[in-house]
């Protein structure tokens, strides 16, 4: 398993103001689902930051989002480690395959595959 990115989840009520502010840094909208919209560096594609007000589907807004290459080896890992799981493995309709897990620290951790 290898990870594909890291993207850190900002909690805001100020989304279209955090558009405007890190535009001026260089970053462009690639995702926006209303809940949650993406920012990406477009010359490092995988250089990005999340603004979100919830999570729609899920009973906490995770800290950060890890993109890995196989989202089902990264489920049996944490099981199998007695991580505790925030959110239970799922199909998501906007296109990924994802759970959350609670980290050491308590930080909850969006682990995701994209279908």
């Amino acid at each position: 398993m290898s990870v594909r990115r890291v993207v850190p989840n900002v909690r805001s009520e100020a989304v279209p103001e955090s558009r405007e502010f890190y535009g001026l840094l260089g970053f462009e909208e690639v995702m926006n689902h209303g809940w949650i919209m993406t920012l990406a560096s477009p010359s490092h594609p995988a250089a990005q930051v999340s603004f979100m007000t919830e999570d729609a589907t899920a009973p906490v807004a995770p800290d950060m989002s890890v993109e890995v290459d196989d989202v089902d080896a990264a489920y049996a890992a944490m099981r199998e480690s007695g991580a505790e799981i925030v959110h239970p493995l799922r199909d998501e309709e906007w296109g990924v395959r994802r759970f959350f897990v609670r980290d050491p620290s308590g930080q909850v951790v969006n682990v995701l595959g994209h279908r």
